[in-house]
């Protein structure tokens, strides 16, 4: 008789990992408060921050065998592509030649994954809210469409379920359990750029654009029909330009005209879209324990973060590769033993990326414009391209390696020590080129064995 899984949440991380689970043999169901988005016109398309999907993703969906079916739905960005106030740009590469980060419109990419977990035989149910769970019994009720409720209980209970998790709840209210979420300042809007008249892209469409403006900030991510998702990141409040000052037409269009003023050349909907689309909250969260009695947190329901590193879906789907390689070496009659393992082995680096996350925002709203910074990066482009192997960026370690975060974290927090003393040259922005980087690289070695 196969094991009965349930997962509450059909989003991308739920998705996934009940494709893995199906590719175990495992009885799997997944339940979900909205309705099928499959089923009705997706009017939502774009409406939420595009995915940025990146090696530790990608590595995820290639042991799952879906690989293939997103590859048609990408659009690869090889580095940022930075606005400044006077509509001039400029290119700042991700990694190497040919590293990119790949956009995909959340939707479209959920729809794949639902459709091959639905293929495998997981069963799908909609329009079922949670109203209660009762963790030492296993035991969810839900509330349905038309106002009935309907309980289950399951062998194996995982909340994937987002951050916002009732599972999460439930263990906060029945478990002795640590919690804390910090909503950052800011919050944001979605926008979008269309095609131009000819059908093309209006900017760029191998690049992020960033217009970094210190406390705020509009970046763009391109998308297969030739637009591109715009999202706006102000303050709430506290400062002159924030969505508290916003009241009318005119002041949005007096902030673009302002501080985006090539964007909102591109924008002809941008009034529309400001008025239509809410203003969304930005959380970060971290809990312990993930798991009791053969049940699990997963994805943002134990690890919600901030969007400014592009890895909280990577993250999640990193979570269900390494869930699924200790279900392999475990197998599937040993729960306990293997939620335990996951936790231990996984809270030090989903906690590194979280802080990466939140330090990432000051990062691209302001030091990417900032002409020391951008020598910063090119020392340290040199010397990746001069020591590969003893010298890898951050953000190379991150996006482009399966490194775990806390030794990428560890490692740049060391590289950052380094170059803040190289950088305390007032000569360097002349002398840069001149450097002597195996001078450098002694430095990280010996500040790494201090």
């Amino acid at each position: 008789m196969k094991e009965k899984i349930d997962l509450l949440g059909a989003g991308l991380i739920g998705s996934l990992l009940a494709i893995y689970l199906k590719k175990r043999g495992l009885d799997v169901s997944i339940y979900e408060k909205r309705k099928d988005w499959r089923q009705v016109n997706a009017t939502g398309e774009g409406r939420s921050i595009n995915m940025a999907l990146s090696y530790r993703g990608w590595k995820a969906l290639e042991k799952a065998g879906i690989k293939d079916k997103v590859l048609p739905h990408i659009q690869p960005m090889h580095g940022r592509r930075i606005h400044d106030e006077h509509g001039n740009t400029y290119f700042q590469p991700y990694g190497k030649e040919n590293q990119a980060i790949y956009s995909i419109s959340r939707n479209s990419f959920n729809k794949i994954l639902l459709d091959e977990a639905e293929a495998l035989g997981a069963n799908l149910h909609f329009e079922h809210k949670v109203e209660r769970v009762n963790v030492g019994d296993r035991e969810v009720t839900f509330s349905l469409a038309d106002g009935a409720t309907k309980s289950i209980q399951t062998e194996v209970l995982i909340g994937s379920d987002g951050a916002y998790s009732s599972l999460r709840n439930a263990f906060q209210s029945q478990l002795r359990f640590n919690f804390n979420q910090q909503y950052i300042s800011h919050g944001y809007k979605e926008l979008s750029i269309p095609p131009t008249p000819e059908g093309e892209f209006a900017m760029d469409p191998n690049a992020l654009h960033i217009w970094p403006r210190g406390k705020f900030m509009l970046i763009a991510l391109p998308n297969q029909d030739k637009s591109f998702t715009c999202t706006l990141f102000l303050p709430f409040e506290g400062y002159k330009v924030s969505f508290e000052n916003i009241h009318d037409d005119q002041d949005i269009l007096q902030i673009f005209k302002t501080h985006f003023n090539d964007a909102q050349a591109l924008m002809p909907t941008l009034i529309r879209d400001f008025n239509s689309n809410p203003t969304s909250a930005l959380i970060n969260t971290e809990c312990y324990p993930w798991t009791e009695n053969n049940t699990l947190l997963i994805g943002d329901a134990a690890h919600a973060m901030v969007p400014f590193y592009g890895q909280g879906m990577n993250c999640g789907f990193e979570d269900c590769f390494i869930l699924d390689g200790l279900l392999e070496k475990y197998g599937t009659f040993s729960w306990d033993l293997v939620f335990q393992k996951f936790q231990k082995g996984r809270k030090p680096d989903t906690d590194a990326i979280c802080q990466l996350a939140m330090d990432n925002f000051v990062e691209m709203s302001d030091n990417v414009a900032d002409p020391k910074f951008l020598i910063r990066k090119k020392i340290e482009a040199r010397l990746y391209e001069l020591y590969p192997k003893e010298w890898v960026p951050l953000y190379s370690m991150v996006t482009f390696s399966d490194m775990k975060y806390s030794e990428a974290y560890t490692i740049g927090k060391i590289q950052e020590k380094v170059m803040d003393q190289v950088m305390s040259d007032p000569l360097i922005t002349q002398n840069w080129d001149r450097l002597d980087y195996e001078d450098i690289l002694h430095k990280v070695e010996v500040a790494g064995a201090v």
